[in-house]
């Protein structure tokens, strides 16, 4: 599991290094398919990864606004202050937690996922985004920032 958040993480640093050159009104611009522009998709990656966490752990949760986050500075920086409890969380998970429950409170609780369930949609959910913002790299003409989860050294073979 950990092995496909470090690559989630590093292709997402990836990105905003990306977005650097890039004007903020492109980064902004209205986009055909998933949340509307590249700024918004990476903020939703952001806020949807570490809303997850705090489910799974019963933790309090609450919907951050896109509005006061409509800077790559203030994506990066909701980043910054969101990883460590993810990457906490990510670091102590073991194996008995796959098939811990979690009752969705969106819904009347007939809704139980297991914890591993959920760990595996939120790598799958940020490459699917990850997927969008490379189609979209090509409208704005540049290319996208590479998907390939070898060379970045995440897993290391025996010596």
């Amino acid at each position: 599991m950990l092995p496909f958040f470090r690559y989630n993480w590093i292709v997402r640093e990836q990105w905003y290094q990306w977005c650097e050159d890039v004007a903020p009104e492109e980064l902004l611009r209205p986009r055909t398919g998933g949340v509307g522009n590249i700024l918004k998709t990476l903020f939703h990656i952001v806020d949807v990864e570490w809303s997850w966490i705090q489910g799974v752990q019963e933790k309090p949760d609450f919907q951050e606004d896109f509005e006061n986050f409509n800077t790559l500075d203030k994506v990066k920086a909701l980043d910054q202050r969101y990883r460590p409890d993810v990457e906490a969380f990510v670091n102590a998970w073991n194996d008995s937690l796959e098939t811990r429950p979690f009752v969705d409170p969106r819904y009347d609780g007939s809704v139980v996922d297991a914890w591993g369930e959920i760990m595996r949609h939120i790598i799958a959910h940020e490459i699917h985004h990850i997927g969008q913002l490379s189609v979209w790299a090509r409208e704005v003409g540049k290319p996208p920032v590479s998907a390939n989860f070898i060379g970045n050294g995440i897993i290391q073979p025996e010596a």
